[in-house]
């Protein structure tokens, strides 16, 4: 009898520990459930929120790097951009390379731009006739007042505000 009495209480025990892993279970389940629904919503909210129109009007954009193409020359660049909300943008810059000022001081450009739902986005630069684009990649921020970017090519990266 003291057998069957020692096997009651260790059966309740048992029962309520595994009550106990089920409801934590379940609860951990429908946390994770929640958490992925809240990062699916906010996700969508980011698809929808960037387009070409989030760039629209003047940015100040500071570059600085080492163009690895060129015996790792030290780069120095200010743009004005203008960006039009339609993938399109013109733009003058002042390059310095090594310390040296350039022949022309505001050097215009025209390019293209696309920014994608998410806010990343692309650009290529037409910067003069005979040499190839130049190629970046960005991050939108500050709903459109700022962006962050990387030159393809070179260890290049910048900066841009939009001109108040």
């Amino acid at each position: 009898m003291k057998n069957n009495s020692t096997l009651a209480p260790l059966s309740t025990i048992t029962r309520k520990f595994a009550v106990g892993i089920i409801m934590a279970s379940a609860t951990f389940a429908l946390g994770q459930l929640n958490h992925s629904s809240a990062l699916d919503d906010r996700n969508e909210g980011q698809h929808k929120k960037c387009s070409n129109r989030t760039l629209t009007g003047d940015y100040g954009i500071q570059i600085e790097g080492n163009r690895t193409d060129v015996n790792d020359a030290i780069l120095r660049t200010l743009v004005l951009a203008h960006f039009r909300g339609d993938g399109t943008l013109t733009e003058i810059d002042h390059v310095v390379l090594n310390g040296q000022p350039p022949i022309e001081e505001w050097r215009p450009s025209t390019g293209t731009y696309n920014v994608n739902p998410d806010c990343t986005g692309s650009a290529s630069i037409d910067v003069a006739p005979g040499f190839p684009p130049l190629g970046y990649h960005f991050i939108v921020v500050n709903q459109g007042r700022k962006f962050i970017l990387v030159v393809d090519g070179g260890a290049i990266n910048g900066v841009a505000y939009r001109v108040d």
